[in-house]
């Protein structure tokens, strides 16, 4: 029963539509990590039974041997004792000779023992001989897909690590998009805007603070005049006149 359990696994394994069952998976690469699990402990099976398969075949084509070289032993036996008989028979020796027939025949009834163990024992070696075969191409076409498996999972892995390579070129050089307000060059030239902006702005807040002290400067001058001329009429003296240019 065990044998047949893996030799079934082998031809359920090899029956399997990888492709149908990588679409159908949520997460392909558990499934092919599964999958190279599955084939790998399943080889390892198979190669154990195969293994003990060909091992009784071999014990069977080897008591076939033996059986085929007995019955050729008691054939020369038989020859042997029958030659004996002749020449006992053709010297007057009637009872040696019957003898000597007499265990030829049991030679003969042994090589006709042998043979027929041989024969019945020969269509089993044929049809194990065709088994081992069999279970040999499935257990290559299990290592065969098992190499697909791996090299798949090779590429599904290099592709995936591929990809994940361009989201971060493409990430990279969105950040650094000239164009783009959002990127990351568009937030610090805007931060950059704003830092003048705000220097311009605290320029003409100076300016026009400069231009306050000096207007505030020609009120001090008019008010001087005006307290001099004053204080020149107090003291009765015609008030200084400003010079006025023509």
């Amino acid at each position: 029963m065990a044998k047949q359990s893996i030799f079934g696994r082998i031809s359920t394994l090899m029956k399997a539509n990888i492709n149908a069952l990588l679409d159908s998976a949520e997460d392909p690469q558990k499934m092919l990590d599964q999958l190279v699990r599955d084939y790998t402990n399943s080889i390892a099976d198979a190669e154990s039974a195969i293994a003990e398969t060909i091992g009784n075949l071999r014990l069977l084509e080897r008591d076939h041997q033996e059986d085929v070289q007995a019955a050729a032993e008691w054939g020369n036996k038989a020859l042997a004792a029958s030659r004996k008989a002749d020449e006992l028979r053709k010297a007057g020796n009637t009872t040696d000779a019957d003898k000597f027939d007499n265990l030829a025949k049991i030679a003969l009834q042994r090589q006709i023992s042998e043979e027929n163990e041989a024969k019945a024992i020969a269509p089993t070696i044929a049809t194990q001989n065709e088994v081992v075969d069999k279970l040999k191409d499935g257990l290559n076409g299990m290592k065969q897909k098992l190499e697909q498996l791996k090299a798949k999972r090779a590429e599904l892995l290099a592709r995936a690590k591929t990809a994940e390579a361009q989201n971060k070129v493409h990430d990279a050089v969105k950040s650094i998009d000239v164009l783009d307000p959002t990127s990351e060059l568009g937030r610090f030239e805007d931060k950059v805007r704003r830092q003048e902006a705000l220097a311009a702005g605290k320029q003409e807040l100076a300016a026009s603070t400069l231009d306050a002290q000096f207007n505030a400067l020609e009120d001090v001058g008019e008010l001087t005049e005006v307290e001099a001329r004053l204080a020149a009429l107090k003291t009765g003296g015609a008030p200084a006149q400003a010079s006025i240019e023509q």
